[in-house]
């Protein structure tokens, strides 16, 4: 999934000639704490609630005053795992996309990143999950698979999460069947440990409430 498939057309830009005060109602009315400041296509970077606050004169043209605007920004053709990465390091609640020619196309919200982050996990198909725990240098991608295929079962999403300070490793298996019981027999014979499975509704919306948790503090928004 591509920056370009992300954009939100919902959220204004803000240009040097309006005010502090409008950039703030649209920040309030979008649940969002930053804005772009873009005149024509030129993007000229994020303006923060903060930044605004800190000129103390919201009702003058933000282009009146000298700004220090940062200018994160990726790329149309970026992937989705690299807005990830800018919104969490940064600690953004938008990322502006800009085409190869650098103009202003759109931004992404950190809202939207978090609907289209459920998509690519196959969070809203019918399914079970397993949990795989096991050394990071036991870690087989190809072995997994031939396990889950040898048991008719499809892998519809798997990503791979570590322990701090560990070499131990989670491997999460979103699967197409709620018929789990041979398949996890299948991993116990080759010596796979099972943290944990989900296959009713309640436990797997448990699951999903805590993974979404960690995402948006992993983004810490």
């Amino acid at each position: 999934m591509l920056a370009k498939e992300l954009i939100s057309d919902v959220v204004p830009v803000i240009k040097t000639s309006e005010t502090g005060t409008k950039a703030l109602n649209w920040m309030e009315i979008f649940r969002v704490s930053h804005l772009p400041v873009v005149n024509n296509e030129d993007f000229l970077g994020l303006i923060s609630d903060t930044d605004i606050y800190d000129l103390n004169l919201p009702d003058e043209p933000i282009g009146a005053h000298p700004l220090s605007l940062m200018r994160p920004f990726v790329y149309d053709y970026q992937h989705i795992y690299e807005v990830v990465d800018l919104v969490s390091r940064l600690k953004l609640t938008i990322v502006p996309v800009l085409n190869e020619h650098k103009q202003y196309v759109g931004c992404i919200t950190h809202h939207d990143l978090v609907a289209h982050f459920s998509e690519i996990t196959a969070a809203s198909e019918p399914g079970g999950i397993i949990i795989l725990e096991m050394n990071i240098h036991d870690y087989s991608l190809s072995e997994i698979a031939q396990i889950v295929e040898g048991n008719d079962v499809k892998i519809l999403s798997l990503y791979v999460s570590s322990h701090k300070d560990s070499t131990k490793i989670e491997v999460t298996l979103k699967l197409n069947t709620n018929n789990l019981s041979g398949l996890i027999q299948a991993f116990e014979r080759y010596n796979y440990s099972i943290k944990a499975s989900f296959l009713d509704d309640e436990r797997l919306e448990f699951f999903y409430q805590d993974r979404f948790d960690s995402f948006m503090n992993y983004l810490d928004l």
